[in-house]
């Protein structure tokens, strides 16, 4: 199935919106992001992210014009993964029925509202005075029109999600004659400001029979909600909790929330504390959690937790990465656990309170662990060993790893263990030390989720320590033991230039073709193929290089050719027409609903169209990154046009470009840089105030600012596309004259900051740029040179020159 269904997981993760269900439905619910999305079923099992490409963390530090903290390297990247083509769905007849009147009527609506679009996109995101004076301009201009509807709908939205309803209820009802198929949104918008502001009859009336009058909508649950709390509120209990009974699967935490209160004015007790706890611990990270235990704590008798509703709570709150909250629950759990069981929860509390930076408390937790299993004993030493490792305890550190290898040399836990050993001795230079590690790792563990990574870095220090020879029979090693892993590509690229400085062009020239056949836009194939450019014309005899044969194909890389759109699909032209007034999310809902119901393959590259076309290209990337992880593995003819397209757009491009070449560098080059920082957002901040698409800090920018004589800055100003091009590029510049025009070293500063790359530069002689940046010891750095590198020649296949 491959493609086919992909994306509609993809729209989950990049949107949060994802409603999909299970037969546990109850137990792996949906937290509520009102308006939830559509309850649209996932048919597509998703496959495995191939090697490194790690989307922009905004949370996080973004290590450029500031000095990060000292990051602990990261654990070997993920195996290559695959993609599969989507097949074909035989609805050409359908897709061919003549247009319908409703469809016609929204589709002149589109046309006539191109031009609301950019004012509106203003509105949704900023909501300033001035946007609302725009777009009601242009609501009154267009009043008699189907697009001055659409524009009320927008003001009318904006207000509401300025939680300002009384302001919403008039533009809502200016749009009602003309709403058309949108009079959903209308209605359900209108209804609910109405219940919002005390105008109890008005709302009910609006909400009232909502899925009769629109049984397409994909917002009735939401009505549903609105409705029965409004019920519950004039007393009808007994209707709200018949009206949302219908609407339970899959679980919402609003909607439980609604219907435990509803039980509960009724009196029945078990089901209304059936309700509520479903939500504080099935869903604890939803906005209703809180409000939820605090109706469960109004029970005549409120029920014990059970020691499983616990650890489901505290589990979730642990995913989340709300470590103290989750710390707090397992505290609990363990203060509740029996003899048998409170070894897991204090475990589970101590890497908590690690996780959480509350080392000491965690170490205090594990001085002893009576009754722990061999195993809990192990990872009791594991979690004492990465306390002491956050603390800068290294004999501490080292001395729990000891232990380890004595009490449980075959677990799980010395094998994460190991990785620490090695990474820590590789950031210190002390490369023997590591070189061991690594060695030591993949002996002990050969087919362990880590082994090829620890056979790849055992290859590569004993190349740099100058033993070739003895690199050569690694490197070959590294494609017989692990053909299909992601450090294959490196093993192919330095096996390849060993045999050139061994005189063997042939035996190179058959490396470096096999690794730009498989790997095809990887950033070791781009450097075999300027390689191969350079070598002797030869032609080894069949049979010549029998290793080369164990390396697999990629899987599923036939021609992916997009499906017709459903022309007459009323969600798919509701999409484009709320994407007119800005409304992305709702439109993004509409298509997926369009998509599932039609079945074709359209789907992914049809959503990024829409974040394309109103300038959310982050989240364009992301739709397709998920829907093909593996793009950069196949040919570019593979995939198509559009999917690229997404994937390595370039707005900004006129004051990208001027900047790049006013500051003598690559616009590609750029483009790969802001692509890897912020994804093309402009308005992106990181944990540190890192700002803008090339995620500058704000101190940085005034010193720029200065330099270029940009008179009147504030720091404001970062959020502001040209302004920071200009800025960044200028400071992209000073980086790479700092390291002497190397763009490869320019880049892991803007990462991990300057000081470590003069560090790293001292660690001996590199051949050349590739060998510097596969020695960088954080494997976060290396792979975002690695993949800025490699982006920028995909950036030049697509396009050719800037």
């Amino acid at each position: 199935m491959g493609l086919k269904w992909w994306w509609v997981l993809a729209l989950s993760l990049v949107c949060g919106l994802w409603s999909g269900t299970s037969s546990a439905a109850r137990l792996v619910p949906q937290q509520s992001s009102p308006p939830a999305a559509s309850d649209i079923p996932d048919k597509q099992a998703g496959t495995a992210a191939p090697a490194p490409e790690k989307a922009p963390d905004q949370s996080a530090p973004h290590a450029a014009p500031h000095k990060p903290s000292h990051p602990k390297p990261s654990t070997a990247p993920k195996s290559t993964g695959t993609h599969t083509p989507a097949k074909k769905t035989p609805a050409a007849a359908k897709r061919h029925r003549p247009m319908s009147p409703r469809v016609r009527r929204i589709r002149q609506a589109f046309v006539a509202s191109t031009t609301l679009r950019p004012m509106a996109q203003q509105l949704i995101q900023d909501r300033s005075p001035a946007g609302y004076a725009g777009v009601e301009a242009y609501a009154r201009a267009h009043s008699k029109e189907d697009a001055g509807a659409l524009a009320w709908l927008v003001v009318g939205y904006a207000h509401f999600l300025d939680h300002d309803y009384a302001k919403a209820v008039d533009p809502l009802n200016r749009a009602k004659p003309l709403a058309g198929d949108l009079g959903d949104y209308v209605a359900y918008h209108l209804g609910t400001c109405y219940l919002q502001t005390g105008r109890q009859a008005e709302g009910l009336a609006a909400l009232a029979n909502f899925d009769a009058t629109y049984p397409d909508s994909l917002l009735i649950r939401d009505a549903h909600l609105s409705y029965a709390n409004a019920l519950i509120t004039e007393g009808r209990a007994a209707e709200a909790a018949e009206l949302l009974e219908k609407d339970r699967l899959p679980a919402r935490s609003d909607i439980e929330l609604a219907i435990g209160r509803a039980y509960a004015a009724l009196g029945q007790h078990v089901k209304a504390a059936d309700a509520l706890a479903n939500v504080y611990y099935n869903m604890p990270t939803a906005p209703e959690a809180d409000a939820a235990y605090a109706e469960l704590k109004k029970l005549p008798s409120m029920p014990s937790a059970t020691p499983a509703q616990r650890k489901t709570r505290a589990d979730l709150l642990m995913k989340a990465k709300r470590y103290n909250d989750a710390a707090d629950e397992y505290r609990d759990l363990a203060s509740h656990a029996t003899p048998e069981s409170r070894p897991a929860a204090e475990l589970a509390l101590a890497d908590a309170l690690h996780r959480g930076g509350r080392n000491r408390e965690a170490k205090a937790e594990l001085t002893t662990l009576p009754g722990a299993t061999p195993d809990q004993n192990a990872q009791r030493l594991y979690i004492l060993g990465e306390v002491a490792w956050a603390s800068d305890e290294n004999a501490a550190f080292y001395h729990s790893v000891d232990e380890l290898r004595e009490l449980a040399p075959t677990s799980t836990w010395l094998e994460q263990a190991l990785i620490s050993v090695a990474n820590l001795h590789l950031v210190h230079h002390e490369y023997e030390q590591s070189l061991d590690a690594f060695r030591e790792l993949q002996q002990r563990f050969p087919n362990g989720s880590r082994a090829s990574y620890a056979h790849w870095k055992t290859a590569w220090l004993t190349l740099r320590m100058g033993k070739n020879d003895e690199a050569k029979k690694l490197f070959d090693e590294q494609i017989a033991m692990y053909p299909g892993a992601n450090e294959t590509s490196a093993a192919l690229y330095w096996r390849a230039r060993l045999a050139e400085e061994d005189n063997q062009p042939a035996m190179a020239r058959a490396y470096y073709q096999k690794l730009s056949d498989r790997f095809r836009n990887y950033y070791y194939a781009e450097l075999g193929r300027q390689r191969l450019q350079k070598l002797p014309q030869a032609v080894d005899p069949p049979g010549e290089h029998p290793l080369l044969e164990r390396i697999p194909p990629l899987e599923h890389a036939e021609k992916v050719t997009l499906s017709e759109l459903p022309t007459d699909d009323l969600h798919l032209q509701k999409a484009e027409l709320l994407g007119n007034g800005g409304l992305i999310d709702f439109a993004v809902r509409e298509l997926q609903a369009a998509a599932s119901a039609d079945g074709g393959n359209w789907g992914p590259a049809q959503t990024a169209q829409l974040y394309t076309d109103t300038g959310h290209y982050d989240r364009a990337i992301e739709v397709m990154k998920h829907s093909v992880p593996s793009y950069f593995a196949v040919e570019i003819p593979t995939l198509p046009r559009a999917y690229w397209d997404a994937l390595f757009p370039r707005p900004y491009w006129a004051d990208l470009k001027r900047f790049s070449v006013a500051n003598g560098l690559d616009p590609y080059l750029v483009a790969s840089l802001i692509r890897q920082e912020s994804e093309f957002n402009p308005l992106a901040v990181s944990r540190a105030n890192a700002v803008g698409l090339m995620q500058l800090l704000p101190k940085t920018g005034k010193v720029v600012a200065h330099q270029v004589e940009l008179r009147g800055y504030n720091p404001t100003q970062l959020f502001t596309p040209a302004v920071n091009l200009q800025l960044g590029t200028r400071y992209f510049r000073g980086m790479v004259d700092k390291f002497g025009g190397s763009f490869e070293q320019a880049l892991a500063a803007y990462n991990a900051g300057s000081d470590r790359v003069e560090d790293w530069m001292g660690q001996g002689q590199y051949r050349d740029a590739p060998e510097f940046v596969e020695s960088i010891p954080f494997t976060e750095t290396r792979e975002y040179v690695q993949a800025i590198m490699r982006n920028t020649a995909v950036y030049k296949q697509l396009y050719g020159a800037p």
